[in-house]
């Protein structure tokens, strides 16, 4: 009788007509409280992330950093600052910092700003990575909380399997429904989160550009400087 019940019975109501939202997390069990918090988080991080590359996006100058490091390359030091600290531009601020403290250490000064930099763009990643695997684990566990359902109500239906029809389908909608939303909740954070991870790989990227172009300028502008002696 169980292996000839269809999916879509699991999922309607004793009237025959589909279940509510509100139904279905009623129906996915106690876990579903975890699931519904867990998305509620992984929800917030990726709206606060999407905006945070948006105006990282529309804050780029590209052309300012071209700029300064030509100014470098003709050793106009200052001309560069001038022109780097009116930008919001990441890797121009990057190149600011370095270049104020270019005398005492540019290395150790460029990899300060960059990382700084860079801490911004992984704000977040670990809570969206934690949501990955807990949300599939959390509908693993709604499938073992429901399966224990089934069979308990085999064991206080007498073994009968017509008496306990109803508790236990609802126990293998329980687990059904659980796994799906564990599972979808994942699969909605996978995306997001993997793009957030290329964005940051973009930007260290560029930011990597800028540290060798910057390093090769000024040893460039050095040397022309003490052969100008």
């Amino acid at each position: 009788m169980i292996h000839s019940l269809p999916l879509a019975f699991l999922l309607t109501n004793s009237d025959g007509s589909p279940m509510s939202p509100m139904e279905l997390f009623q129906n996915g069990g106690p876990v579903m409280w975890a699931i519904l918090l867990l998305s509620f988080i992984a929800l917030t991080v990726v709206i606060e992330r999407i905006l945070f590359i948006i105006r990282e996006n529309a804050s780029r100058e590209p052309e300012v950093v071209a700029s300064m490091l030509e100014r470098v390359e003709k050793n106009n030091i200052s001309g560069a600052l001038e022109l780097g600290k009116k930008s919001k531009d990441t890797v121009a601020r990057i190149l600011v910092y370095s270049l104020t403290n270019r005398e005492y250490s540019l290395s150790n000064a460029f990899i300060r700003a960059s990382g700084q930099e860079l801490a911004r763009y992984q704000q977040g990643m670990a809570v969206l990575d934690t949501a990955i695997t807990a949300a599939p684990l959390l509908g693993l566990l709604g499938t073992v909380t429901g399966m224990m359902r089934t069979f308990s109500a085999l064991n206080t239906g007498g073994g009968s399997i017509g008496d306990a029809a109803g508790q236990i389908t609802g126990g293998v909608a329980e687990a059904l429904i659980a796994t799906c939303c564990g599972l979808f909740i994942a699969v909605c954070c996978l995306l997001p989160y993997n793009y957030l991870n290329a964005r940051t790989e973009q930007a260290k990227q560029e930011i990597s550009d800028a540290s060798h172009a910057l390093e090769i300028l000024i040893a460039k502008s050095d040397a022309e400087k003490s052969a100008g002696r």
